[in-house]
């Protein structure tokens, strides 16, 4: 018997530590997404001395590159980390790309080393989002899953808020090494914290499972270990041949095919991507047009961010109960079309075809204004997506379980919602850096309006469920 245990093995092991160590890796993730957005004007302008005219070329070529860089890597992750035994190396590999990528971008003297920075940050963000998921999954338990998850989504929530909001505050008050301290500080305690983590499942545990694989067939005396060790090599002789593996691409094939056929599925993944195409959007053109509309610097912009995230922390819980009571598709159908005049409103300050908009006084009233009421509608649509492929998911595992096994759904439907995410996050920039530099930011928010209007008017007339007995706590962080 092997009882030669590590130091402190009980609590490094703990699930206490486990959904910490993750959570606090989601946190630095989202944190460093918005980190950039705020301070990246001064970056570029006054550490590469670029002029002003380029920035929000760079700035759009700079998300946008992220978002693509997320989308190519996040399959890739997932298929290389199926093949490996422990998740917390990975993990730990991941979180040191993340320290290096952006202590790369900090010091970054030129262009392509800020671009080389942010394609390290965003290949490593895509495999702390899957290898993480999957860490938590296998190492707690499913009565506790709910609650881990929610945990995890909650800091997500606080890292995408934060990272914006924080880092011009920083920038402006205390200057740009003091602003870049703080995520470092944040990876460095994590990379301490999965060192001290030990992952419960591969490694000690399934020592002493190997050591007694068949608790329940085998008596307690000594000989069945010999049994044991040749049932072990029988089972090895005719593990899974060819036509296994031929079977299983082929229900994973089945799966997709039934997937991607159902109307409820593409319209949860455009959902997915319009709100993920948003959200990069705004990041990507609103720090440009605060400072042309207005002359606001960093900590002024932080606080817009901040006023368009947190009415979205606040009613997301209310959102989620309404959703639960009435039905997805009112709800979203109402926010969507809500949405249309507010960005409308938006865009008006400092346009000049709206001089009643432009003084400085009513102009940043009435964008204010807007952004929050901007984030009060937001959580209506936002998550909506993945609740609904959840819901699909389980319609069509009532029919169909040989296919659509549950645990295995639940897994390609994360990985699903996480490339429409990514997509969101690639074509946002594309779209609104374009639209910013060719017609000028109120002519954004109208193509970004009709999208919303086609969006509407779709999920009006696909068929959607009014509600299950399903714990969404852990799918609602998604577009």
């Amino acid at each position: 018997m092997n009882d030669t245990k590590p130091w402190g093995y009980r609590w490094r092991s703990s699930r206490l530590l486990v959904v910490s160590s993750i959570t606090v890796a989601l946190f630095a993730e989202t944190f460093l997404y918005g980190f950039l957005t705020p301070i990246l004007s001064y970056m570029l302008e006054e550490r590469l001395h670029l002029a002003p005219s380029q920035t929000q070329s760079y700035t759009t070529a700079l998300l946008a590159t992220h978002g693509f860089i997320g989308l190519v890597s996040a399959p890739i992750v997932a298929h290389l980390a199926e093949r490996t035994p422990s998740q917390k190396k990975p993990l730990l590999i991941a979180l040191a790309g993340c320290f290096i990528g952006t202590l790369m971008i900090a010091l970054a003297p030129s262009l392509w080393l800020l671009f080389l920075g942010r394609i390290l940050q965003s290949m490593a963000g895509a495999a702390t989002w899957v290898v993480g998921f999957a860490l938590l999954a296998n190492n707690v338990d499913k009565k506790h899953l709910g609650q881990s998850m929610g945990t995890a989504m909650s800091f997500v929530t606080a890292g995408i808020v934060g990272g914006p909001t924080v880092s011009g505050a920083l920038l402006q008050l205390f200057g740009y090494w003091a602003a870049w301290s703080l995520p470092l500080i944040v990876l460095v305690l994590d990379i301490i914290a999965r060192l001290v983590m030990i992952e419960p499942g591969p490694g000690y545990s399934n020592i002493d499972a190997l050591s007694k694989p068949a608790a329940t067939s085998v008596p307690s005396n000594g000989s069945p270990e010999e049994s044991t060790a040749l049932l072990s090599d029988t089972l090895s002789m005719v593990n899974p041949d060819e036509s296994g593996v031929e079977s299983k691409h082929n229900l994973k094939q089945e799966y997709y095919r039934a997937m991607l056929s159902e109307p409820r599925v593409l319209t949860a993944l455009a959902n997915v991507v319009v709100v993920s195409s948003l959200m990069s959007g705004i990041n990507n053109t609103l720090p440009v047009h605060l400072r042309q509309a207005f002359g606001w610097k960093s900590l002024l912009i932080s606080t817009m961010f901040f006023c368009l995230q947190v009415p979205n922390i606040v009613l997301s819980g209310p959102s989620g109960w309404l959703r639960d009571r009435i039905g997805i598709r009112g709800p979203t159908v109402f926010g969507w079309l809500a949405m249309i005049p507010l960005l409308l409103l938006l865009g008006m300050p400092g346009d000049a075809h709206f001089p009643w908009a432009g003084g400085h006084a009513a102009g940043k009233s009435i964008f204010t204004s807007s952004l929050i009421a901007l984030g009060s509608i937001l959580p209506l649509v936002r998550g909506v997506g993945a609740v609904q492929l959840a819901y699909v998911v389980k319609d069509m595992e009532a029919k169909d379980p040989h296919i659509f096994e549950a645990n295995k759904s639940n897994l390609r439907v994360f990985s699903m919602t996480e490339v429409g995410y990514s997509l969101g996050m690639m074509l946002g920039p594309l779209l609104t850096g374009s639209l910013f530099e060719g017609v000028g930011f109120f002519y954004m928010t109208v193509a970004l309006g009709s999208d919303f209007l086609a969006l509407a008017g779709y999920l009006a007339l696909t068929r959607s469920p009014r509600s299950l007995s399903l714990n969404i706590q852990a799918v609602d962080t998604y577009a």
